[in-house]
C-alpha cells in the first residue's frame, strides 16, 4: 500500500547512490533490485565505526556496512567511493551505473559506504529521539573520513593514492562537502544532482514540475491538472467524502472535516506527477525499479485524453501507478504516516528511512516540497505549516518552524551552500529535475565546473548508459570522465 504524504520523505529508488530526495512513500524498493548484469555482487562487509566523531573521549563504536570491487584494480591506481544516502545500501552499484566505466578506464579500487542509521548500518540499539542525535551529515561525513583512512592501511594504498568521492542527489551534496571539510582526504568529487543550499520551503519545486507538465504538451497537460485539482477540491468542499474514497481506491474512508488527512491525501495525489516528473526518463530499470516505463508523457497522455472528467483522468493517473507499484490501497490518512514515523525499531517492517530522514530535514536541511508557490497546478493544500506540524508530532514540540529555520541557517553557514568554495568538484544537474532549484546551475570557477543537462531528470548521469539517451547526457558523461582524467593527474592542494 502505497504511503501517506510525508514532507520532504525518500524514495529510496537506487539505494543508496542517487537516492531521491521526495516527500512521499517508498513503493516497496527496499528489496533488492535484480541483478540484470548476470555479475556477481559483492558481499556485505563491515567496518568498526566510532558513534560520535564530535567527542574524542568517547570510545563507544558501531559496524558500517561497506561493498567492495577490486576486479578493476592496479597497483597505482586511484581509488573511487561511491557514498551511501538516505536509503539501504545495493551492491548492483558496484557492478553497474557511469562510475564503473570510469574505475575500468583508471583501474580504480572502488567501495560504497551505507549511510550510518540507514539499510543495516545501525550505529544504536534503535532510533529514539536520543539515539537521533548522532544522525547528521558532520557525523557522516567523518564516517567518510575514517573509512577512507583505515582503508588506506588496510589495502595497503600509499600517501599518493588519489580517492575520488561520487555521490547522488543528498549523497551528492556529501561528495561536495566530503571534499569541502576533507579535502587532505579525497582528491575531487562527482556531485550529481546535489541539493546545496538548505532551505526550510522549498517552494520552487512545483515550479519546475509545472514546466515540465507545460514543456511535455504546451499548456493543455498543465490545464488538465489543474482542472482536476480543482474539482477534487470542489468535491472535497461539497463532502462527496464516499465517492473520492472509491474513486482513488482510498484504504480507509476520507473524512473531509480532518484537515491533515485532507493535506495528506491531496499531497498524495500531487506526488504522482512530482515524482514521475523527477525521475522522467531515467534509467532506473536497471535496479528494477517498478515504475520506470511510467514517464511525464504516458500521464500527460491521460490527462489530455478527453476520457470521463478531468477528476476521472487524475484517478486513472492513481490507478495507473498503485498498479505498478502492486498497491491494493492508497493509504493515506495522516495518522498512518505519523505511526510509521514514530516507530523506533530497525526491525520494523515500517523502518524504510522515513524517521531517519524526516529527521535529517527537521533538524539540517528543510526541503518541504510544499504548495506555497502561487503558479502551480496542485492546489494549496500542503503548505509549509503541514510538514512543520509533521517535525512536531513525530519528534517533539522542540522541533518547531523557529527550531528548524535556525537548523537550516546553520547548515548553510556550516557548507557555504550554492557558494561553498571548492577545487575539483564537478556539479551536474538536469533541467527536469526539480532538486537542480536548490544546486549550482552555472560555472563560477574553472576548478569547479557545472555540467547543465537540457532534457534530464535526476541523477540521470549516473545510470548505466542506453542507445536512447539524449545527446546531450552522452556528451555530459564523457565530459565528467575528461575531468576525473585530468584531475587525477594534478598535484594535491
Amino acid at each position: 500500500m502505497r504511503g501517506a504524504v510525508l514532507a520532504a520523505l525518500v524514495v529510496l529508488a537506487v539505494c543508496g547512490s542517487c537516492v531521491g530526495l521526495r516527500r512521499h512513500d517508498v513503493h516497496g524498493l527496499l528489496l533488492p533490485p535484480p541483478n540484470v548484469h548476470n555479475a556477481p555482487l559483492p558481499p556485505d562487509q563491515w567496518f568498526t565505526q566510532k558513534l560520535d566523531h564530535s567527542q574524542p573521549s568517547d570510545l563507544r563504536t558501531w559496524q558500517q556496512r561497506y561493498f567492495t570491487n577490486d576486479s578493476f584494480y592496479k597497483p597505482g591506481g586511484p581509488v573511487f567511493l561511491m557514498i551511501g544516502g538516505e536509503g539501504k545500501a545495493s551492491p548492483i552499484w558496484m557492478v553497474a551505473g557511469q562510475w564503473i566505466e570510469y574505475a575500468r578506464q583508471h583501474n580504480a579500487l572502488c567501495f560504497l559506504l551505507e549511510h550510518r542509521f540507514y539499510g543495516k548500518s545501525h550505529p544504536t540499539e534503535d532510533m529514539n529521539i536520543k539515539n537521533l542525535r548522532f544522525l547528521s551529515s558532520e557525523q557522516a561525513l567523518a564516517d567518510l573520513a575514517a573509512f577512507s583512512a583505515a582503508m588506506n592501511v588496510q589495502h595497503g594504498l600509499d600517501a599518493s593514492t588519489r580517492w575520488v568521492a561520487f555521490g547522488g542527489s543528498y549523497p551528492g551534496s556529501l561528495a561536495a562537502w566530503y571534499r569541502l571539510k576533507y579535502p587532505h582526504m579525497v582528491h575531487a568529487a562527482v556531485s550529481s544532482s546535489a541539493p546545496l543550499h538548505a532551505q526550510t520551503n522549498f517552494y520552487e519545486f512545483l515550479s519546475v514540475v509545472s514546466d515540465a507538465l507545460r514543456s511535455e504538451s504546451g499548456q493543455e497537460c498543465y490545464s488538465g491538472v489543474a482542472a482536476a485539482f480543482s474539482e477534487l477540491e470542489q468535491r472535497i468542499g461539497g463532502g462527496n467524502a464516499g465517492q473520492l474514497t472509491k474513486q482513488f481506491q482510498l484504504c480507509a474512508p476520507l473524512n473531509v472535516s480532518a484537515p491533515e488527512d485532507v493535506s495528506s491525501l491531496v499531497s498524495s495525489l500531487a506526488d504522482l506527477f512530482e515524482g514521475t516528473v523527477q525521475y522522467n526518463k531515467d534509467n532506473r530499470a536497471f535496479e528494477g525499479a517498478k515504475d520506470a516505463n511510467i514517464t511525464v508523457t504516458t500521464l500527460c497522455d491521460i490527462m489530455t485524453s478527453g476520457r470521463g472528467g478531468a477528476l476521472d483522468r487524475l484517478a486513472e493517473v492513481n490507478s495507473l501507478l498503485m498498479t505498478a507499484h502492486g498497491d491494493k490501497c492508497l493509504d493515506y490518512t495522516y495518522e498512518s504516516a505519523m505511526k510509521k514515523m514514530r516507530e523506533e525499531s530497525f526491525d520494523s517492517p515500517d523502518n524504510n528511512g522515513m524517521r531517519q530522514w524526516i529527521y535529517q530535514t527537521c533538524s539540517e536541511f528543510g526541503w518541504y516540497q510544499t504548495s506555497d508557490f502561487v503558479r502551480q497546478p496542485f492546489g494549496h493544500r500542503f503548505p509549509l505549516a503541514f510538514s512543520v506540524q509533521q517535525c512536531v508530532d513525530a519528534y517533539g514540540p522542540k522541533f518547531n518552524k523557529a527550531f528548524i529555520e535556525a537548523a537550516v541557517a546553520a547548515t548553510n553557514v556550516r557548507y557555504g551552500g550554492r557558494g561553498l568554495r571548492v577545487r575539483r568538484v564537478v556539479f551536474i544537474n538536469g533541467s527536469i529535475d526539480p532538486w537542480h532549484a536548490m544546486g549550482r546551475t552555472a560555472t563560477r570557477h574553472r576548478h569547479t565546473p557545472v555540467i547543465y543537462i537540457n532534457g534530464t531528470a535526476h541523477c540521470a548521469n549516473m545510470y548505466p548508459a542506453r542507445a536512447s539517451d539524449l545527446a546531450e547526457l552522452t556528451a555530459a558523461r564523457r565530459r565528467v570522465g575528461r575531468l576525473i582524467t585530468a584531475w587525477l593527474r594534478e598535484s594535491r592542494q
